[in-house]
């Protein structure tokens, strides 16, 4: 079997628990060599400095990336108060610090629920946000005022974890985009003593959360042993909160060479085809003119 068959067969999703001091791509490399398959990327970048849920996609599940990336996300968030700094976490240089003492759990709290909810916010000037063509980080590196444009995000709650001043252990569930360190700064200017993050594990993206997550040490062992497929997870279940659709035999033919099928229409007329063995098939549009499925995009080849 050539290379290239096998890397249509192997679809699927590895979640796995990022360590820190490495970047997002570090960790698709090290997935690539473990596993021999070249198609494989990642679904929302976690900064080298953050831990936590990666989600990565194998062989023909590269293609479901654009609907997993859009997923929710859930962060568990340390906050220092008492001074801001250029990067909004502890990377950077102090900008201004102020007292923190006077701040009540209370008074911290009431000034965290005004960020519940659809808010514009402004990602901070060392990110990966494309200004004129180039990263804001490498214009920011190079003394540029970075004027970044403020943008709509949805924060769904904001709950205090742990209270231990100057330091703040906050969950964060939020809509995929969100800055937490742009979060953690605005905290900072509202509460009037300055914040900036020192510490981000993401706990959820999307459906999986740090229950499904392997710890990369673990696969890079489980590479060596040859037992890696052992955690790979069907690429239906990386759309699970999609409405599914069950194909038989005949169906997934039809739907293989784009020809559509008869049914009955989900809320929002999208779905998952899935075959009777559990295979994502395609990803489903309904047509309300003529009560068929029309397949988006095709996963079984």
């Amino acid at each position: 079997m050539s290379m290239e068959q096998i890397e249509n067969i192997v679809s699927g999703v590895l979640v796995v628990d990022k360590p820190i001091n490495m970047t997002s791509h570090d960790v698709v490399q090290i997935i690539r060599k473990g596993t021999g398959i070249r198609r494989a990327g990642h679904t929302g970048t976690l900064d080298p400095r953050a831990s936590g849920v990666l989600v990565v996609l194998i062989g023909p599940a590269v293609r479901l990336s654009e609907y997993v990336s859009a997923s929710d996300k859930r962060y568990q968030a340390t906050i220092r108060l008492g001074s801001s700094t250029d990067t909004y976490d502890s990377e950077g240089s102090i900008t201004n610090s102020a007292d923190w003492e006077t701040i009540t759990e209370e008074q911290f709290n009431e000034v965290l629920q005004k960020f519940v909810g659809e808010i514009e916010q402004v990602p901070p000037p060392y990110s990966a946000v494309k200004v004129k063509g180039r990263k804001a980080y490498d214009l920011a590196r190079e003394g540029e005022e970075v004027d970044l444009a403020p943008r709509l995000i949805q924060v769904y709650s904001l709950e205090v974890i742990e209270w231990a001043p100057p330091e703040v252990v906050i969950d964060v569930y939020c809509s995929s985009g969100t800055y937490v360190r742009s979060l953690a700064n605005d905290l900072g200017k509202e509460l009037g003593c300055g914040a900036h993050l020192i510490g981000l594990r993401r706990t959820k993206s999307g459906r999986f959360t740090l229950r499904d997550a392997i710890p990369l040490r673990r696969l890079q062992e489980s590479f060596e042993a040859g037992t890696w497929y052992r955690n790979l997870i069907p690429a239906a279940e990386a759309l699970a909160e999609w409405p599914m659709v069950e194909l038989d035999a005949d169906q997934v033919e039809l739907i293989r060479h784009g020809h559509r099928v008869p049914g009955e229409p989900t809320p929002k007329g999208w779905a998952r085809g899935v075959s009777e063995q559990g295979d994502l098939v395609a990803l489903l549009e309904f047509d309300f003119e003529t009560n068929e499925w029309q397949p988006r995009k095709v996963f079984f080849l």
